[in-house]
């Protein structure tokens, strides 16, 4: 893929998931798998699910590069013992050409690039899927296994929703999906049925400043937790708070609210100018998710009746006050 495409399952200023061997703080859902490869039988189709940025794609990678490099099991008594582990090496002939995209036994479903428009399409069409299927009708070079990613499933449009329902009717042999969803419940009810889900949990503030450190992002230790709360364990969210500066604004935020209930208009338009003018959109989007947030986090404290950890100095007191 040419450097000038964007791929819309990365984030910004951060590593794609295909390149991050090392999954951290989801090893229940790591030896979810693992334990189910080494039964009798491997599902076909795995819904990978969780909250945004929590390591749904980079877990569905790491599967991809464990299924195509393990080899099978034959039964014999030289066979290699039962895998401990999805850990691949980064070395493995396997993990490079995933790593190029250039895997002939790996299907990568997402959102197409729209050459005349210049420009990403809205949703994962039909054609998509056809085309996925028509890999799968072609016998894999080494008789094994084949692998698809779709990334994510959350935006196929109805018709390509349908095509892939009859993939997951009548299940291609030898083939394993991994399809990533931020909002399964609003999947058709007849592909949850067809499917395992993998639940991939979000992350412990000291797990969630690892992976950000690994991501190419920097976390000051004192920052974990206030960084953990407002991001909810997520390591994309986290990305964009530390890119926007994030726990700055939040800061502003609470000095705001303090100010209530006769709000302090200086500082209100002080927090408006952040989010405007050209080129602010982010800062925009973020200065209102967090507003959004902290009134999420009033009325939580409000109605389970104790006070969350502080992501800001004096949250805490403004919380318990309002």
């Amino acid at each position: 893929m040419s450097d000038d495409v964007p791929e819309p399952d990365r984030v910004e200023g951060a590593p794609h998931p295909r390149h991050t061997l090392n999954l951290i703080g989801q090893a229940q859902a790591e030896d979810t798998f693992l334990h189910a490869f080494t039964g009798t039988r491997l599902h076909h189709g795995w819904l990978i699910t969780g909250p945004r940025g929590v390591g749904k794609a980079t877990l569905a990678w790491k599967v991809a590069r464990f299924l195509l490099a393990t080899p099978d099991d034959d039964g014999g008594m030289f066979a290699a013992p039962p895998p401990t582990s999805l850990d691949i090496p980064e070395s493995h002939p396997v993990a490079h050409r995933i790593a190029a995209l250039s895997e002939s036994r790996l299907f990568l479903l997402r959102r197409p690039y729209d050459e005349k428009a210049a420009r990403l399409k809205q949703d994962i069409t039909v054609d998509e899927v056809r085309k996925m299927k028509s890999f799968f009708a072609l016998s894999a070079a080494d008789g094994g296994r084949r692998v698809a990613i779709i990334d994510s499933i959350d935006e196929m449009n109805p018709s390509a929703a349908n095509a892939l329902l009859k993939l997951l009717e009548e299940p291609p042999a030898r083939v394993t999906l991994l399809m990533i969803s931020h909002q399964p419940a609003r999947l058709l009810p007849t592909i949850r049925s067809r499917v395992r889900e993998l639940r991939v949990a979000p992350l412990p503030p000291d797990a969630l400043s690892d992976a950000l450190t690994q991501a190419g992002g920097a976390v000051d230790p004192e920052d974990r937790t206030a960084l953990a709360e407002l991001a909810g364990g997520s390591v994309g969210e986290a990305f964009r708070m530390t890119n926007l500066n994030g726990l700055k604004l939040y800061q502003s935020l609470i000095r705001l609210m303090e100010t209530l209930p006769n709000l302090d208009r200086p500082r209100a338009l002080a927090l408006a100018e952040a989010g405007a003018g050209r080129g602010a959109e982010a800062q925009f989007e973020l200065i209102v998710t967090l507003i959004d947030l902290f009134l999420a986090r009033l009325a939580r404290a409000g109605t389970l009746g104790h006070l969350p950890p502080a992501a800001a100095k004096g949250e805490s007191e403004l919380i318990a006050r309002l």
